[in-house]
């Protein structure tokens, strides 16, 4: 299917299933992040994908609220699939984007993926998070919030350097300082900051997959364990960094195809 324009936004739609699943990715990803998930889903799903606003480095851009992107999401679920409820599959900021999506309007969505990122920032995620670990998380966050600050080639040579320190899949030529953004909302409370963020529990069924070889975790294990034991949720752990879907492709792909089919007929379209 050719892509679709929503609002100066490339979307793509491929294949012809019933459902759709909107896919969301994260910093410094663009919509090529999911291109072996689409492959894998297309024969059975139709697969909705787009580049965040401000993630696409052939146009100089600006920061987005929070407000401002679930909108930019809703526009798209309603324009690609109008009269229906969607499957979210979503990635790091993706996943905060897509969360808030959910909770603001739960009648356009039927069931959840979330990658690597649970109830990060909560008070029990907060709880365990040892000192060196919240030391990493802010040193990482403040350095790519300068480096969109900044700007220009030093911005773009700082995000670069840490996208390879934190091994990050992506082409360094595909990373731009413009892509931290969120980094600047939330700790520099551009565009208003993150203040309206609500605390996230699904109401749908969701399975949550993350990554085990990381030096911290984006959930607490009290999060992980109430998920597992909703009706129709699971969740899975890799042997994975971050990226899991480009670290273990092929597993991640079966995980999510085989808990897709599972749910299938629980699921009120």
């Amino acid at each position: 299917m050719a892509p679709m324009d929503s609002d100066g936004i490339e979307v793509r739609v491929e294949g012809d299933g019933a459902e759709a699943v909107v896919m969301i990715h994260g910093w410094p990803d663009t919509l090529r992040l999911w291109d072996s998930t689409v492959q894998a889903l297309k024969p059975h799903w139709r697969c909705v994908r787009f580049t965040l606003p401000g993630f696409d480095l052939s146009r100089r851009d600006r920061a987005y609220s929070l407000d401002e992107l679930v909108q930019t999401v809703h526009r798209i679920v309603t324009r690609c699939c109008p009269g229906q409820r969607v499957t979210l599959l979503v990635h790091d900021w993706g996943c905060l984007f897509g969360y808030q999506f959910a909770l603001r309007h739960p009648e356009l969505v039927s069931r959840i993926v979330g990658v690597d990122i649970g109830d990060a920032g909560s008070k029990a995620h907060q709880a365990e998070l040892g000192v060196k670990a919240k030391l990493m998380v802010l040193a990482y966050q403040l350095w790519l919030a300068t480096a969109w600050r900044i700007g220009g080639a030093l911005g773009d040579r700082m995000a670069r350097r840490m996208a390879a320190a934190m091994r990050c899949p992506a082409e360094p030529q595909s990373i731009g300082a413009q892509m931290g953004y969120p980094y600047a909302v939330q700790w520099f409370g551009v565009k208003g900051g993150f203040g309206a963020v609500q605390p996230f529990e699904p109401a749908v069924p969701m399975l949550y997959l993350y990554g085990q070889r990381k030096p911290f975790m984006f959930h607490s294990q009290a999060w992980i364990e109430a998920l597992a034991r909703r009706p129709g949720s699971r969740v899975v752990g890799l042997r994975t960094g971050h990226w899991v879907m480009l670290n273990q492709p092929q597993e991640f792909n079966a995980e999510v195809a085989r808990w897709l089919a599972e749910t299938a007929a629980a699921i009120d379209r």
